[in-house]
C-alpha cells in the first residue's frame, strides 16, 4: 500500500477511501514535517471536496489523537467538556467551565485560536494579563484538580497534528468541512481523557452551517464518531442567526464575562445557551437527577457567586490578576478609538448578518487572515443591538473599539450593512432548537 502524502492525497482527491494505515501515515507525517505546508492544504481541500466515510472520519480523529499525550484522570468527580463550533460573541466556555466546576464537575478544556470569522477562546485568555494559556501538562493538571476548571490553548503535547492543521484550515477555505472539523474537534477533547462532551452545535447567518439541517448532520457526525470512540457524547443545535452576546472581539468578551459572572450583565440569550450546555454537562456526568435538576444547579452556581469565585481562582492559579471579576477594565487593553453607530434611519432590528459582524472585528485586528497573524485583543463590537431592539439616533447598532479612525469608519459602514431594519415587532425564535443524542 502506498504511504507516499501525495498519493493518499491523489487517491482522496479522485474519490477512493482511504486507510486507517494511511491516514496514519499521512497524520504521522504532519506531526513529523515530513508533510509539507502545501501537503496538508491539498489534503484539506481534498477531503473538503470528496469527504470522508465514517470509517475514515473514525481513524483520522483516534491518529490526531495519538500524534501526542492521551491524558488521564484520577480525580472524585466526572472530567467533562462541552465545545461550540464557533460564532460571534460565543463566550460561553468561560462562564460554562467555572459554572460546572461549582457542581462538581471537572473541565479541563482545551481550546481553539480564532477560525475565520469567528472568536477563538484561546485569543480571548490571552488578553488577561499574565494569563498562562499555554502550560506545561503538570500545571493543567494542578490547576484542574485544585480549581475544578483550566481552560488552556492546545499544548505541544496533546494533538500536535491537529494544532497543524487547524492553523492551515483557517486560512485555505477549508473549515466548514464537517468532517475535518469533526475530527478536529473531537482529537483534542479525546486526548483530554474526557468521561463526557456535548457539543454546542450552531446554525444561521453567524455559523459555519447556514442552516439547521446541515448543522443536524455535523452534530450527529461528533457524537456518532465520539460515541463510537468510546466517550459519551450529547449536542445542542444552537441560533447564530444574530451575536449570541452583546459584545464581540477578545478583551470585551472577557470584560463581558467579568460582568455577567458578577451579576452586572445578564443577557437572556447568552444566559440560556450558558445553561442549557452546562446542564447537559451534569446530566452525562451524573451530577444531577436529570434535565431539570441539572438547570436549578447550574442557576444556583450563578446566581449564587460561586461560579464567579472559581472563574477568579482559576485566573490566578494561570497566572493572572487576582480582581480581574471585580475590576476587568482596570487590567484588559482598550481600544484609543471607541465610536457609537447609529443607523441611517430609525427603525426595529429585523435580521443581522451575523457574518459580516464576525468579519468586522477580524479586519479591525480582533482576528487573522493569516496563522502567524499577531492578535490586536483591545479592538471589537460592543452593545451590539440583536433582533427585535429598536435603533435610532440614541439606541446605535453598536460600539466600534478600533485602533485608528480609519478603521473605526470601516467598521461602522461594515456593521451598518449587516443590519436589517424594518418597522413592527418580529417573531422570536428559539434559541436552542433540539438535542441530539447517541
Amino acid at each position: 500500500m502506498n504511504f507516499l502524502p501525495q498519493e493518499i492525497i491523489r487517491r482522496k482527491r479522485d474519490g477512493g477511501e482511504l486507510s486507517a494505515e494511511q491516514i496514519q501515515s499521512f497524520v504521522e507525517g504532519m506531526t513529523s514535517g515530513r508533510v509539507s505546508e502545501g501537503q496538508v492544504a491539498s489534503f484539506a481541500m481534498a477531503v473538503f471536496f470528496r469527504g470522508l466515510s465514517v470509517p475514515e472520519r473514525v481513524a483520522l480523529t483516534c491518529a490526531m489523537r495519538d500524534s501526542g499525550e492521551v491524558l488521564t484522570w484520577d480525580l472524585p468527580g466526572p472530567v467533562l467538556d462541552k465545545h461550540s463550533t464557533g460564532g460571534v460573541g460565543d463566550t460561553v466556555s468561560l462562564a460554562l467551565a467555572p459554572a460546572v466546576a461549582a457542581c462538581g464537575g471537572y473541565v479541563p478544556m482545551i481550546s481553539g485560536r480564532g477560525l475565520g470569522h469567528t472568536g477563538g477562546t484561546l485569543d480571548k485568555l490571552d488578553s488577561i494579563p499574565g494569563y498562562m494559556s499555554q502550560p506545561d501538562i503538570e500545571t493543567f493538571r494542578r490547576v484542574t484538580r485544585e480549581v475544578g476548571c483550566a481552560i488552556i490553548g492546545q499544548t505541544a503535547d496533546l494533538a500536535p497534528a491537529d494544532k497543524r492543521l487547524y492553523s492551515i484550515r483557517d486560512v485555505t477555505a477549508t473549515v466548514e468541512s464537517i468532517d475535518l472539523v469533526t475530527s478536529s474537534i473531537l482529537s483534542k477533547k479525546l486526548a483530554a481523557g474526557l468521561h463526557g462532551l456535548v457539543m454546542d452545535v450552531k446554525f444561521g447567518s453567524g455559523a459555519f452551517m447556514n442552516n439547521a439541517a446541515d448543522a443536524r448532520k455535523l452534530a450527529e457526525s461528533l457524537v456518532l464518531v465520539a460515541t463510537g470512540a468510546g466517550l459519551p457524547t450529547s449536542a445542542l443545535l444552537t441560533d447564530m442567526n444574530e451575536p449570541l452576546a452583546s459584545h464581540a472581539g477578545n478583551a470585551v468578551e472577557v470584560a463581558y464575562i467579568a460582568d455577567y459572572l458578577s451579576g452586572r450583565r445578564r443577557e437572556a440569550r447568552f444566559h440560556e445557551v450558558t445553561v442549557e450546555l452546562s446542564a447537559e454537562m451534569l446530566v452525562l456526568g451524573k451530577l444531577a437527577a436529570d434535565i431539570a435538576d441539572a438547570r436549578a444547579r447550574i442557576e444556583d452556581a450563578i446566581a449564587s457567586g460561586r461560579a464567579a469565585e472559581i472563574f477568579q481562582r482559576m485566573v490566578v492559579a494561570l497566572g493572572g490578576p487576582h480582581d480581574l471579576v471585580e475590576r476587568p477594565k482596570h487590567h484588559l487593553k482598550t481600544a484609543p478609538v471607541v465610536r457609537a453607530v447609529h443607523p441611517e434611519r430609525h427603525g426595529t432590528v429585523h435580521a443581522i448578518r451575523t457574518r459580516e459582524t464576525g468579519v468586522a472585528v477580524v479586519a479591525l485586528g480582533g482576528g487573522r487572515t493569516r496563522p502567524q497573524d499577531a492578535v490586536d485583543h483591545a479592538v471589537g463590537l460592543t452593545d451590539l443591538a440583536g433582533i427585535g431592539e429598536q435603533v435610532d439616533h440614541e439606541r446605535p447598532l453598536g460600539i466600534v473599539h478600533a485602533r485608528t479612525e480609519a478603521e473605526a469608519d470601516a467598521a461602522a459602514r461594515a456593521l451598518q450593512r449587516a443590519y436589517t431594519l424594518g418597522e413592527g415587532p418580529v417573531e422570536s425564535k428559539d434559541t436552542v432548537l433540539e438535542r441530539i443524542g447517541a
